[in-house]
């Protein structure tokens, strides 16, 4: 199961892929068949759901994520919020329509299946002007697919349960009414969060539960904005009808565009410490690719072991600039391999480099792994033990499968003062699975 570039998806995924495909056209095929019961509300939230689409691919940033900045960087689960959900408005929207169950006070007919149709048809049509967009053909597949499911499960819990009379009764149109749709979109975010960990699971061959922490820590965020902005336009068109839909969606619609911009900020941050990184390989003290392929294992290994989003920012940016203290050297050493060194000679590289990176305005985190990698790996944070224990094995791996494996023994014969056991363990799994993971999200 490889999510490499190019490569097919992983069986699992595809497995998803389908069924969510089949659902799709069982619900527009039923449609058309029966009929859109209310025209307006399915056209009025299926516009909403389209135009959050439409708002998710306009560029507000320098483009794509650098290649050095390491292979997660775009995919980061925790990381940046406006990469975690891409289109805000349009989940709300959709789930929404799906929790709708009266307008200005007399009851909808939408059912399940039109619910479906109306949010696949919604999305699909907000694909079109992308390529125009040069962000490619269209929303992933693989978000596609958990929209449809998660709002089909949305619909399911909530629909049937309106048209009973006793549930009706017993609720009423109160403060009860509103918690039970808060209650039902947040299991509608926990279904996502399993589904979206599974796909992740899948793709790029790290442990379930790694992903599905990631997903759940990301909840209290934007998670949190959609599933409030859901609840209270469900609520808002149960009392005002369709006109509070405008109103209700500007709140979330500034939200995403302010995560949007800030999600800029954060790529061009990265874009400038992957250039900064790269001066080492300018200059020739580290060999071309050193500081990239360190930051891929490193992310790697860090959420082989459980950590989020922040720590693993933390990480990829100390992985990224962990030999700049290099640059102050007279003559560089054999392929910058820093490993060889005597242990006060790779202290002080270290803290020239902490001193640069301080320098740099880059976050003091930063500046502090790159100063304590080179410490006894009791002394140091985990963040530092990992770039310590994956520059080390870079260094002494040299070329082939046989190189790999000693380079890996060495750092196991270290792990009694230099290296840590868990950190060197990890990395070994990470190595048995075939190294970092390429993930390919469409």
């Amino acid at each position: 199961m490889k999510g490499v570039p190019g490569g097919g998806a992983p069986v699992a995924v595809r497995l998803l892929h389908a069924a969510a495909l089949a659902l799709a056209l069982v619900a527009v095929v039923h449609t058309l068949w029966s009929g859109v019961a209310e025209p307006g509300h399915a056209l009025a939230f299926g516009a909403l759901v389209a135009v959050g689409e439409l708002g998710s691919c306009v560029r507000t940033g320098p483009g794509p994520v650098p290649a050095g900045a390491g292979p997660e960087a775009g995919v980061r689960r925790g990381g940046l919020p406006g990469e975690r959900e891409p289109a805000p408005l349009g989940s709300a929207g959709a789930f929404a329509y799906a929790l709708l169950g009266r307008s200005a006070g007399e009851p909808t007919g939408q059912g399940v299946l039109q619910v479906v149709a109306v949010v696949v048809v919604a999305q699909l049509l907000a694909a079109v002007p992308r390529p125009g967009h040069g962000r490619g053909p269209g929303p992933g597949h693989d978000r596609l697919a958990r929209r449809v499911l998660t709002v089909a499960f949305a619909a399911v819990c909530f629909q049937p349960l309106r048209d009973a009379e006793q549930f009706t009764g017993v609720l009423g149109e109160g403060p009860a009414y509103a918690v039970l749709l808060v209650a039902l979109l947040g299991l509608t975010a926990l279904c996502d969060a399993v589904l979206a960990a599974f796909v992740r699971a899948a793709r790029t061959r790290y442990p379930y539960g790694t992903h599905l922490r990631d997903e759940l820590r990301g909840l209290p965020g934007i998670g949190s904005a959609v599933c409030a902005t859901g609840a209270v336009m469900a609520l808002g068109v149960a009392v005002a009808g369709l006109w509070a839909l405008p109103v209700l969606c500007v709140p979330l619609l500034l939200t995403q565009v302010s995560f949007r911009r800030y999600a800029a900020v954060r790529a061009t941050y990265r874009q400038t410490i992957a250039s900064l990184a790269r001066a080492t390989e300018v200059a020739g003290y580290t060999p071309p690719g050193h500081a990239r392929r360190v930051a891929e294992l490193c992310t790697a290994v860090g959420r082989e072991l459980g950590l989020g989003g922040g720590e693993l920012a933390v990480l990829e940016y100390a992985a990224l600039m962990h030999d700049i203290g290099q640059l102050s050297l007279v003559d560089p050493l054999a392929d910058g391999a820093t490993a060889r060194l005597p242990a006060a000679e790779q202290r002080r590289i270290a803290l020239l480099g902490g001193a640069v990176v301080r320098q740099t305005g880059v976050d003091a985190k930063v500046a502090v792994v790159v100063e304590r990698q080179a410490d006894p790996y009791r002394e140091q944070p985990l963040t530092a033990r990992i770039v310590r224990a994956v520059n080390a094995y870079e260094d002494l791996r040299g070329e082939g499968a046989g190189g790999a494996l000693r380079a890996l023994e060495q750092l196991r014969l270290g792990t009694g003062h230099d290296y840590q056991p868990q950190v060197v363990e990890a990395l070994a799994a990470v190595l048995a699975r075939g190294g970092p993971p390429r993930v390919r999200t469409g």
